[in-house]
């Protein structure tokens, strides 16, 4: 029977691990892992890429999250068991940057899980409200901790165990497993992984300094980590817990009882208000119909137009006659409707808005809608760009809003469409070479000066990585060499 990794962060975790979810999957597909889990602390951010990645593999994905609890109370991990579970889980995670943040950390009540404890399965581990119970020589106060996660979870909850050369380890799994014989549930090994090879360790401490201002050789640093916390493989899990068997037996039997499908390339619009005695597809069509006439009596002022009037508005009439169709077609005419709302409110509400950037500047419904402002056919833009019938995939509108008004075009959304149906998205950085340098260099406690003499040998290439800047320039080959 194979080991099962239950608890693993990856870069995701931002300060936490150096994991990346490339060598991690491939990592468990080279030994035959059959199933992977990822418990990124607090977050679900990796989910879909870990999900995909898993199943290119042909492993079986298991997804997580370790949360922090409210007041102290430490950190529990919470595994999807099924699709109930995975949508308790994005609640219970959502809940916490929503309703729980402190000082800019998501903190989760536990009441928070006990409501939406169906379809979770929760370990408790030694950083856990039992886990601290636990050593704190309090048997009771742990027992009527843990009885309280129990009767929410019942067999649904484990106590994890570490074997990572830690504080208390020892301590803790002589009194977890006696507490968990007593509340007759399981106990499962648990390696808590933030890198994935021993020789990671030292790269992982510095990425840790790096974001706290530290320097490595600082005699005043506690590290809560240990150079025991990598991906070890299955035969190495099951000769740590050689003396408890069913903690390894328990990680393969929770990978069992995992099944989530996450459902990709489906989009779910807000609906829009559509006016009685209309289907959406006709109100559609109308608005953008009269959007052209008001478009075109701009262009082509009325008591301006010649004879070959006919002649000029005639591709206009069948480019939006196509794109109307297309649009149709492919089931986005709300989708339409929606960015032409928001949009007009911003202009009717004092908030500048950009003429229109990207592949939509290319759609003349978005031209008819005042969604963009350039007309395509003056500019021969083409529609194909931006919407392809062969290639179904969302539309995408590049727009400007003015940064002083943003937020109020945000809210005007949220509240017409609903908060539940508006998300803003985030995006992760990488550390560029040239910085990345000097920030290791001040860690290990290197000179000024050689950091900045490396540094200014990388090439300014954008993207490049310190590999590739090796490869390049041999002065700093040298320089690494000696």
């Amino acid at each position: 029977m194979s080991f099962i990794h239950l608890g693993v962060h990856s870069e995701f975790s931002v300060i936490d691990s150096i994991v990346r979810i490339p060598d991690l999957v491939g990592t468990a597909a080279k030994l035959g892992m059959p199933a992977l889990a990822l418990t990124d602390l607090s977050n679900l951010y990796a989910a879909v890429k870990f999900y995909k990645a898993c199943l290119s593999k042909g492993i079986k994905p298991i997804l997580g999250s370790e949360v922090r609890l409210e007041n102290e109370q430490g950190r529990v991990t919470l595994l999807a068991m099924n699709q109930v579970g995975w949508r308790h889980l994005i609640e219970i995670v959502s809940r916490g940057f929503i309703e729980g943040q402190q000082l800019g950390v998501p903190l989760i009540q536990r009441e928070w899980i006990f409501e939406k404890h169906e379809g979770l399965i929760v370990l408790l581990g030694q950083h856990s409200d039992v886990g601290v119970a636990a050593l704190s020589n309090s048997t009771d106060t742990a027992a009527s901790v843990l009885q309280a996660w129990c009767a929410h979870f019942g067999a649904r909850a484990y106590l994890a165990l570490t074997r990572t050369n830690r504080a208390d380890e020892d301590r803790f799994i002589e009194r977890a497993v006696a507490l968990a014989t007593a509340a007759r549930i399981g106990v499962v090994a648990h390696n808590d992984v933030r890198f994935m090879d021993a020789d990671d360790y030292l790269a992982h401490e510095a990425r840790i300094c790096i974001s706290a201002g530290q320097v490595l050789a600082d005699d005043r640093r506690i590290s809560p980590y240990s150079a025991a916390q990598y991906f070890k493989t299955a035969d190495e899990m099951q000769t740590l817990f050689a003396d408890i068997p069913e903690a390894i037996d328990n990680a393969f039997a929770i990978a069992k009882r995992c099944s989530v499908t996450i459902e990709l390339g489906k989009n779910y619009l807000p609906d829009f208000p559509i006016p009685t005695g209309y289907t959406e597809q006709q109100f559609f069509a109308e608005v953008s119909e009269n959007g052209l006439n008001e478009r075109l009596d701009v262009l082509y002022p009325v008591d301006e137009r010649t004879a070959d009037w006919a002649a000029v508005r005639q591709p206009y009439d069948e480019r939006l006659a196509f794109e109307i169709k297309t649009i149709n077609d492919m089931g986005f005419p709300g989708y339409f409707l929606i960015v032409m709302d928001f949009i007009r409110w911003a202009k009717g509400n004092g908030v500048p808005v950009g003429p229109g950037r990207g592949s939509g500047a290319g759609s003349l419904v978005a031209y008819s809608l005042k969604i963009t402002d350039l007309d395509p056919l003056r500019y021969a833009l083409l529609f194909e760009r931006f919407l392809n019938p062969e290639r179904v995939s969302m539309p995408d509108f590049d727009i400007d809003f003015c940064v002083a008004g943003r937020d109020r075009v945000i809210d005007y959304v949220a509240q017409t469409y609903g908060r539940d149906a508006v998300s803003q998205i985030i995006t992760f950085g990488t550390m560029a070479a040239k910085a990345v340098v000097k920030d290791v260099a001040r860690v290990q406690g290197k000179a000024y000066g050689l950091a900045d003499k490396m540094s200014k040998l990388i090439p300014k290439t954008p993207g490049i990585s310190l590999q590739e800047a090796l490869e390049i320039e041999p002065q700093l080959k040298d320089i690494v060499s000696n």
